[in-house]
């Protein structure tokens, strides 16, 4: 037995059999059994619809954790933020595709710096399969850097890196830059130990599953009735067994700014993310957390193990 400090608050946990390496529940101070979620808000930046609804929850507690969109038109905002509330678990969405047909954005290195990553309207390509067609890993390295550094520069102190839709896991080249992002700039990156993340692992994958903070990514998928949407939340964390996973939400309010950003998009729309913010809210699934012994944490928490 050995006690370990977190916080103010001594947490005596069992200490691994010699030879046998803890895992990062007990890394952190938890018992070996224990399961962790963090509660991560996408798309911080998007919008003010997404920031006044991801500032609450962050703000009360309802999430644990965001990542911000740099590019996007109301990035300012979130800086301004962040700057006030230091000790804000923020992380870069790091993105390469802009997939709204009426809410565009445009590379944060300049279109002439990084050209294979603009489609034809002098925006970053709308999916990732135009992304994967014409993108040189070069460029997507440097309109990377250049959303970090321009979100550091505004006063944001990144506590990890993720992918935004998941476009960088799409080849070799591409994983290869977002692991040396994470490598140059002493950041965790997402990563999953057990995949897959929404499909067959690709080799690639597989092989940096090793290094991963986190054992598996959970999240709604397309095609659930509003009044089921706490039961299917409830239905994917509660069989969870013993690990370390995050819960990607998307927050905002279905106002007319998400109407008219989201209007031909329904998944991960307007409605989507009123739903998402009702649910993180809710004082059910605040005692439904409690009730499975789900603790919450943060990437700045995993991230001092690296």
């Amino acid at each position: 037995m050995k006690e370990l400090a977190i916080g103010a608050i001594a947490v005596a946990v069992l200490a691994p059999p010699l030879g046998v390496q803890p895992n990062v529940q007990q890394r952190l101070g938890y018992s070996p059994d224990a399961r962790l979620l963090i509660i991560h808000a996408d798309d911080l930046g998007m919008s003010h619809s997404v920031n006044r609804a991801t500032f609450e929850a962050l703000e009360r507690g309802w999430v644990t954790s965001a990542s911000i969109l740099v590019p996007c038109p109301w990035f300012p905002e979130v800086a301004t933020w962040a700057r006030t509330h230091q000790d804000a678990d923020l992380g870069i969405h790091l993105a390469v595709n802009s997939e709204w047909t009426t809410l565009r954005w445009a590379p944060i290195s300049g279109r002439a710096a990084v050209p294979s990553l603009v489609a034809a309207d002098g925006y970053m390509a709308l999916d990732e399969d135009a992304v994967v067609a014409h993108a040189r890993p070069a460029e997507i390295d440097r309109e990377l850097r250049a959303q970090i550094d321009f979100a550091t520069a505004a006063g944001v102190h990144p506590t990890h890196l993720d992918s935004h839709m998941a476009t960088l896991f799409h080849t070799a080249e591409f994983f290869g830059v977002y692991r040396t992002l994470g490598t140059d700039y002493r950041l965790p990156v997402l990563l999953e130990r057990l995949g897959p993340r929404g499909g067959a692992r690709s080799a690639w994958e597989t092989g940096a599953a090793g290094s991963a903070l986190i054992d598996r990514v959970v999240s709604i998928d397309p095609g659930v009735a509003a009044s089921e949407w706490e039961g299917a939340y409830e239905k994917m964390l509660a069989p969870l067994p013993p690990g370390v996973y995050q819960l990607i939400v998307h927050l905002g309010y279905d106002d007319d700014e998400m109407r008219g950003a989201t209007a031909d998009h329904p998944n991960w729309g307007a409605a989507w993310r009123q739903h998402d913010l009702d649910m993180v809210k809710s004082e059910k699934f605040q005692a439904f957390l409690k009730q499975q012994k789900i603790t919450p944490i943060t990437w700045s928490r995993l991230g001092a193990l690296r």
